[in-house]
């Protein structure tokens, strides 16, 4: 039976075949070399370039498009790499426009920063491309570690301390490791399977060995105990595992879903046409995720997608970029409303909200009510830590890390989203990993 976006109900293929494989396709289209000599020669190449300290892993940037301008890609690929080994993926995911580029000088003369996540990406792919590692291991120095989670947290810290001699041995939950690159990311920022990509390259440098399906105090598996018994320190880098609940009646209806494990479904998904979405969509949350989630579930036909959030659209945590993003491809953002009930005979068929203001205690529901159809709902208002490893001290819900990563457990550091430290970026994950990892190596060569 065939579909259309008229179709009620959650049902797969509401468009034509080819139209799936244009709506995911590449959301920016690589440089070629003439356009990536051009775009670098727009750069000043500041002596204290503000795009350097706006970079979380302090990537030289001047330096690396310098390279790029004198037809040096893989010497600015190597320059990238040494500081952000998933430099990569940051360039497709990283919200440049808050960051790097959003503290170019040229936004302030021309309101049109350097290309710097273009020039980025131009500059990794063509070394990647060649399956050529830049790096080699230092001797060995007889040591192990254990990373738990294959994300960007922990990708770094394992490339990291196998680069300084160490034995890696690398935990993960999921039967594929890149943890939110590989399924938590929307599908048109790396198509082609890159993330999968990403981590066969950076494996290349040695001495790490991966573990699959392997969950940290998971009855066959594992605890913290163990693994220092085999190894000489561990580092924590297994993101969020659980959801935030709208904590509504009727949250259990058919049609309600965490938006993390939809986009984690289509990633990865082999025929997108085979995915159900539903005709009117509701997406409450104001992040990352959430737009992801949005602007996904229009693209697989959709007919009527809404994103809702609590607050102001200046107060959203997903950049403007990302709201401009989803507002282009037809997703209705409704700001100052919260859910107050969900209506629905079994299944969802109906989202009840309140508007929303600032009072003198902080945010208010208002006596002002609306109603959203609803065949489906993606929560996206936050993910949490799940079970925390035991004795390791938690800080707001996370685990509490010094400036190096280290924790409240002798010979056990973390990083990334899981710690109190996290930005719920690749970039400040990869950071993370880099940093505790040569905190470790300090620890293990003076112990």
């Amino acid at each position: 039976m065939s579909h259309s976006q008229l179709t009620e109900g959650i049902v797969p293929g509401r468009l034509d075949p080819e139209r799936y494989c244009t709506n995911f396709a590449d959301v920016a289209p690589p440089l070629g070399a003439q356009e990536a000599r051009i775009a670098a020669d727009r750069c000043y190449f500041c002596h204290d370039a503000p795009c350097m300290e706006a970079c979380p892993t302090s990537i030289d940037v001047p330096l690396f498009i310098r390279q790029i301008s004198t037809g040096t890609p893989e010497a600015a690929a190597r320059t990238i790499f040494e500081q952000n080994i998933l430099g990569g993926m940051c360039a497709r995911v990283c919200p440049t426009e808050t960051l790097c580029e959003g503290a170019c000088v040229r936004m302030d003369s021309e309101g049109e920063p350097v290309e710097i996540g273009a020039l980025q990406r131009f500059a990794t792919d063509t070394l990647m491309a060649k399956q050529d590692h830049p790096f080699t291991r230092a001797p060995r120095t007889g040591k192990s570690v254990a990373v738990v989670g294959a994300g960007p947290a922990g990708l770094a810290a394992a490339h990291r301390l196998a680069m300084l001699g160490h034995e890696v041995t690398l935990y993960d939950a999921h039967d594929k490791p890149g943890g939110l690159n590989e399924y938590g990311i929307a599908s048109y920022k790396a198509p082609g399977g890159f993330a999968q990509a990403e981590v066969a390259w950076l494996v290349q440098i040695g001495g790490i060995t991966a573990v699959e399906n392997w969950q940290l105090d998971r009855k066959g598996d594992g605890d913290l105990a163990d693994l220092l018994a085999d190894h000489d320190a561990v580092f924590l880098g297994m993101g969020l595992s659980g959801v935030n609940a709208l904590h509504l009646e009727g949250e259990d209806k058919d049609g309600i879903r965490p938006a993390t494990d939809f986009i984690a479904e289509l990633r990865q998904a082999s025929d997108l046409a085979s995915l159900p979405i539903g005709r009117d969509v509701v997406v409450i949350g104001g992040g990352m995720t959430a737009v992801d989630a949005a602007v996904q579930s229009k693209l697989l036909g959709a007919l009527n997608v809404s994103l809702v959030y609590r607050r102001s659209r200046g107060e959203m945590p997903a950049s403007l970029h990302e709201q401009e993003h989803a507002l282009t491809h037809g997703v209705t953002i409704i700001e100052n409303a919260a859910p107050i009930a969900i209506h629905g005979n079994g299944a969802v068929r109906e989202v009840e909200f309140a508007y929303t203001r600032k009072g003198p205690d902080g945010l208010e529901m208002t006596d002002a009510t609306f109603r959203l159809p609803a065949d489906q709902v993606f929560k996206a208002i936050g993910q949490t830590l799940g079970d925390t490893p035991a004795k390791v001290e938690v800080a707001g819900g996370k685990i509490k890390v010094d400036g190096v990563g280290r924790t409240s457990v002798e010979r056990v550091w973390a990083g990334g989203d899981c710690t109190h430290a996290g930005e719920d970026l690749t970039v400040t994950a990869v950071a993370q990993g880099r940093d505790a990892a040569q905190d470790i190596h300090h620890v293990l060569m003076e112990g």
